[in-house]
């Protein structure tokens, strides 16, 4: 009878199964850009390169230049969706909340039953969903009334090639020429345009679903839209957001952060150092209060909108 192998216990080990997984993506990723330069050598993608370098043109009637308004909201996108991934992680992974809040059953909303006790780390998380939800809506509004929804909203067809191309150009470390302030690569126009267009109306429909204000009693609804689907969904749109922003901020710090920094904070297309330091600021704030999102500071806050208690 022969005896089966055993795993060493090394290969068991938390640590060497990180170091074997980057290895192997970083023995991937060698690879990806051996094909990429490759394929850059051949005459047919050569001229694919040629037909679509990497953007669409923009309408002509499209704005030049990032508003002002652009720079709060970069601020306050970042600011509500790093806080409502901390929150959404501790409400997956706590299993003994140390604090729970019931909303009052007074004001403008009321509920006919008794009110839905929560955890505070829910109570948290719902509430930065809310105050994003109302940024996104204000943002949207200004997207569409100053014309800068045609900056990440495609126009034509040829974004898709175009897309291709600008991926192999990456791929191949040769990457694409940014001029962030005219108008975007294609691969950037649709990941903003999946960013805001998908992934975020996802993320609220999915959120709405597993909340506490969700009508627990409505069947038919409830049949037609499972809450299995609901957290299926929502959790794998938390990770495509924490993708985005990782690959987010290294482009914008590889591709000419100065400039980058005072395109998105500072509404100017210079390289001071005016953007970088409201970047700064904001990396600040956000830090901050990811340290003080915590129920010694949440409970006084959370007792205005209802009742908090230890169990």
């Amino acid at each position: 009878m022969i005896e089966a192998t055993k795993t060493p216990a090394v290969f068991k080990s938390p640590w060497a199964k990180g170091a074997a997984i980057a290895v192997a993506a970083i023995a991937v990723l060698f690879l990806v850009v051996l094909l990429a330069k490759w394929l850059r050598e051949q005459p047919a993608v050569q001229d694919f390169l040629v037909t679509y370098p990497g953007h669409s043109e923009l309408p002509a009637n499209a704005p030049t230049g990032l508003p002002a308004w652009l720079g709060w909201q970069h601020f306050l996108n970042l600011f509500f969706l790093v806080l409502i991934i901390r929150s959404g992680w501790q409400v997956r992974t706590t299993t003994r909340p140390k604090a729970y809040w019931t909303r009052n059953n007074k004001g403008l909303i009321k509920t006919k039953g008794k009110p839905t006790k929560i955890s505070l780390e829910l109570w948290f998380h719902q509430s930065m969903d809310v105050l994003w939800m109302l940024n996104g809506l204000v943002f949207i509004v200004l997207l569409f009334a100053t014309g800068q929804w045609m900056r990440i909203v495609p126009t034509s067809w040829d974004v898709f090639p175009n897309a291709v191309s600008a991926a192999l150009q990456y791929a191949s470390l040769d990457w694409p020429h940014e001029n962030g302030w005219v108008n975007y690569n294609a691969l950037q126009l649709l990941s903003y345009f999946a960013i805001v267009f998908i992934a975020a109306p996802l993320a609220i429909v999915t959120g709405a679903r597993m909340s506490g204000a969700w009508p627990k009693d409505a069947k038919k609804l409830n049949k037609a839209y499972p809450i299995e689907v609901a957290r299926a969904i929502h959790f794998p749109t938390m990770l495509f957001f924490v993708a985005f922003i990782v690959v987010h901020v290294v482009m914008v710090l590889t591709t000419g952060a100065l400039r980058n920094l005072n395109h998105m904070f500072a509404a100017q297309d210079t390289d001071s150092w005016l953007g970088f330091w409201f970047f700064a600021a904001a990396i600040v704030v956000t830090v901050a209060a990811w340290f003080l999102a915590r129920p010694l500071f949440l409970r006084p806050i959370a007792s205005t909108m209802g009742s908090v208690t230890k169990n």
